[in-house]
């Protein structure tokens, strides 16, 4: 059943819990991250944490009990550290590209990979309280690690057979006025993401409700202004055998946006939304 109704979704969430500059990105062996692993439950930039549900409490506590969600923080601190690593092609869907690329930064230097780090850890521990297994792409956020590739990433789910995957960008466009969020889905594309094409726009349009009910603006510049985007050559995405979408939060060039992301406040109302959105997808 789904939470339609704003007040029904925010008790579900205060019972339980109070891309960008290239596509995401390493292939097989890395300096430490080897494909997804369980999410750790330590965090960078968390608020107080928010009480766990007790033993006894029922399933408007727990809605996401028996789900296994994939979360993908794009890129990698260290990614620029490694540039033969992370410009070698890998599979995309038919095609190749680079494993992965460095992503993009606001204009005082805050890195894209730490900031999706940053939110999906604050994401992680909001599923896993409302009950989920949660799934990451990558267990660091170090100038000493790289990846993983778009090709891991993109089929992180698989074996899992997870209920849905997330990643979480951030996109870094010059272009005047440009901010706001936009969400990516997988195309229609026979043999690849033809099975997943229409959960996958269910899920975009939960997260873009979301993210808009939590006072996030669509994307100025991209997409058609409605912030729901399609694209055919994102190995993230093209290579998934589950529903997902890649999501750019806000555009790190954008002063505006650069505020919220780089506060405590701001990477918490992102991960509220996130998490909203997956209850209101798998309910």
């Amino acid at each position: 059943m789904l939470l339609t109704h704003p007040a029904a979704l925010a008790l579900a969430l205060s019972l339980a819990v109070a891309g960008c500059g290239g596509g995401p990105g390493g292939s097989g062996g890395n300096a430490g991250d080897v494909g997804p692993a369980p999410a750790s439950r330590s965090s960078s930039s968390s608020p107080s944490a928010p009480p766990t549900p007790s033993p006894g409490a029922g399933s408007e506590a727990r809605p996401l009990k028996g789900r296994v969600v994939v979360v993908d923080p794009g890129h990698q601190l260290g990614n620029r550290n490694f540039p033969e690593q992370v410009s070698r092609p890998v599979p995309a869907g038919g095609f190749t590209k680079p494993c992965n690329t460095t992503g993009t930064a606001t204009d005082a230097g805050y890195p894209e990979a730490t900031f999706t780090w940053q939110v999906a850890r604050l994401l992680t521990r909001r599923l896993e309280r409302l009950g989920a297994r949660v799934v990451a792409t990558r267990t660091t956020n170090s100038e000493r690690r790289w990846g993983p590739c778009v090709d891991v990433r993109g089929r992180a789910g698989n074996r899992l057979d997870a209920d849905l995957k997330l990643s979480i960008h951030a996109d870094g466009s010059y272009a005047a006025g440009a901010h706001g969020f936009h969400v990516i889905r997988p195309p229609d594309r026979a043999r690849w993401t033809d099975d997943i094409v229409r959960p996958s726009r269910r899920l975009a349009l939960d997260v873009r409700r979301s993210l808009r009910a939590a006072g996030f603006a669509p994307a100025t510049y991209v997409a058609g202004g409605d912030g729901l985007d399609v694209r055919r050559d994102l190995g993230t995405l093209n290579l998934s055998d589950v529903p997902t979408v890649l999501v750019e939060l806000g555009n790190m060039r954008s002063p505006v946006d650069a505020r919220t992301m780089t506060g405590r406040a701001g990477r918490a109302r992102y991960a509220d939304a996130l998490a909203a959105a997956v209850v209101r997808n798998l309910r």
